[in-house]
């Protein structure tokens, strides 16, 4: 398995390593902005949680630990509670347009490389009159690793990002049911 990667990487040009060395930037930041994200999504979520069922407990406490209340600052107008939600759900989002963005551009970085690695095995086979298909069949399977890679990326950027949308979409119906218990209570 080493040795046809090291194989791979030896007989591959420049614009391979640029495209897989792009791809594994790509799949860092995926896999950072998703755990980073993750995890402060889950913390408000749990926050958010703990403060509705105190909302909706007989001790009708809003949680200090709220970020609808830290906003907020114990002022429920309806606008201002509307206002809040608006900016914990951007904050909530932020990077998470960098996972879409990743999740439709590594395919076609990946698809970049195997043409290039393609017209280049051409070249290589230019001078020659004839050549078999098993001389020309390694040749482009070396190039589709490239668009093997940039699936690869694609397929965790579009999953992470899909997993925290829905976080994300969790922790906005918390908000706005902790709002609407607050401005119905007035």
């Amino acid at each position: 398995m080493i040795t046809t990667i090291l194989n791979y990487l030896a007989n591959s040009g420049a614009i391979t390593y640029i495209v897989l060395a792009l791809l594994s930037i790509y799949l860092i930041v995926t896999i950072w902005i998703f755990l980073y994200r993750y995890f402060a999504v889950t913390a408000l979520i749990r926050n958010e949680v703990s403060s509705l069922e105190g909302l909706t407990s007989r001790e009708a406490r809003f949680s200090s630990l709220s970020a609808l209340n830290k906003c907020t600052n114990n002022l429920a107008s309806k606008e201002l509670l509307y206002a809040c939600e608006i900016n914990i759900i951007k904050d909530a989002s932020s990077g998470i347009s960098w996972l879409a963005i990743i999740s439709s551009t590594s395919p076609f970085i990946g698809l970049f490389g195997t043409v290039i690695g393609i017209l280049e095995s051409f070249a290589k086979f230019a001078n020659q009159s004839k050549v078999a298909f098993s001389i020309i069949a390694p040749a482009i399977s070396e190039a589709l690793v490239a668009t093997a890679a940039g699936i690869f990326v694609a397929i965790f950027a579009y999953t992470f990002h899909q997993i925290l949308s829905r976080k994300i979409y969790e922790l906005n119906i918390y908000l706005k049911a902790q709002s609407q218990i607050l401005i119905a209570k007035g």
